[in-house]
C-alpha cells in the first residue's frame, strides 16, 4: 500500500468534516529566492540626524536565497550591492558644517548569513501579512574615498581639537572591509504559493568608526554603521514533502 496516498485521503476527509477548525493541510514550496531595490542610508559622524543622512541616499540592490524550515523559521544567503556616502555641505546649520567640507563615499558589496523568524508562523501561508525578523553575520568590501579638500583651516584654527583631529585622521588608513552584523525585520505577503512581495529593513553593526573615513575630526565617540530599506519580489520552489503529503499548517 501507498502509505502516503491513503494518508493524504485520511486528511482530506478529516479536513472536509471539520471545514470549521482552524487548519488548512498544503503542500506548497519551502525553498525560496528573491530580488530587492532600495536605499541604503549612512549613519555616522558627517550625518547630522540620528537616523542617518537621508539626504545623501544611494541606490541598494539586494539578492538572496534560502530555505523555510517550519513554519516559523529559516535561514538564508544575502548579497547586498551599492554605496553609500555622507556629506558635510548638505546641511546649512551649524555654520560650522560648510566650514568643515567633509564628505565620502564607498561602494558597498557584501555577504551575510542570516536566520529568520517568522513571528505568526505564516512561513506556508498565501495572502496573509508575515511579518518576520533576523539576525545574521557577514562581511562587506568597502573602497572608501575621502575628500577633506575643502576643509577651512582658518575657520577652525590650526591648533584646534577639529583640525587636530584631521590630522590624526588623514594618517589613519580607511578599512577595506569589515565584518557586519546584519539585524532585520520586514513583512512580506504571498499572493500565490509561489510569487510574493515584501518589505525590509537591514540594519548593519559595523565595528570601524572609519566607515566615512573620519573619527578625531568629528565625533569619535560615535560609530558609524548602514542600514537599507528595500522591496523585495519573493519566488519559492520545491515542495514540503518530496512524496508530496500535504503538511498540517495552524492558523
Amino acid at each position: 500500500m501507498n502509505y502516503c496516498k491513503h494518508s493524504t485521503a485520511l486528511l482530506l476527509l478529516l479536513v472536509t468534516g471539520y471545514a470549521g477548525q482552524a487548519q488548512v493541510f498544503q503542500n506548497v514550496p519551502r525553498w525560496q529566492f528573491g530580488l530587492g531595490g532600495g536605499v541604503f542610508v549612512y549613519q555616522g559622524d558627517l550625518s547630522q540626524e540620528k537616523a542617518g543622512s537621508y539626504k545623501t541616499l544611494r541606490p541598494a540592490i539586494q539578492l538572496f536565497g534560502g530555505k523555510l524550515v517550519s513554519a516559523g523559521f529559516g535561514w538564508r544567503f544575502n548579497l547586498g550591492l551599492g554605496s553609500i556616502k555622507g556629506d558635510d555641505a548638505v546641511y546649512d546649520q551649524p555654520e560650522y558644517r560648510r566650514q568643515r567640507a567633509l564628505n565620502f563615499n564607498t561602494p558597498i558589496t557584501e555577504a551575510s548569513a542570516m536566520i529568520e523568524w517568522n513571528i505568526l508562523n505564516r512561513n506556508y501561508s498565501t495572502r496573509k501579512l508575515a511579518p518576520y525578523v533576523g539576525v545574521g553575520i557577514g562581511y562587506t568590501l568597502l573602497k572608501i574615498e575621502r575628500d577633506y579638500s575643502q576643509y577651512n583651516v582658518a575657520y577652525f584654527a590650526e591648533s584646534s581639537e577639529t583640525t587636530t583631529g584631521l590630522s590624526e585622521d588623514i594618517q589613519h588608513d580607511p578599512p577595506g572591509g569589515q565584518v557586519i552584523i546584519p539585524m532585520f525585520a520586514g513583512v512580506r505577503y504571498f499572493i500565490t504559493d509561489k510569487v510574493g512581495i515584501g518589505l525590509e529593513t537591514n540594519y548593519r553593526r559595523i565595528s570601524t568608526d572609519y566607515l566615512d573615513g573620519f573619527s578625531k575630526v568629528a565625533n569619535s565617540g560615535k560609530g558609524d554603521s548602514y542600514y537599507s530599506h528595500t522591496l523585495n519580489v519573493i519566488f519559492r520552489f520545491g515542495k514540503i514533502d518530496p512524496l508530496d503529503c500535504p503538511r498540517r499548517v495552524s492558523y
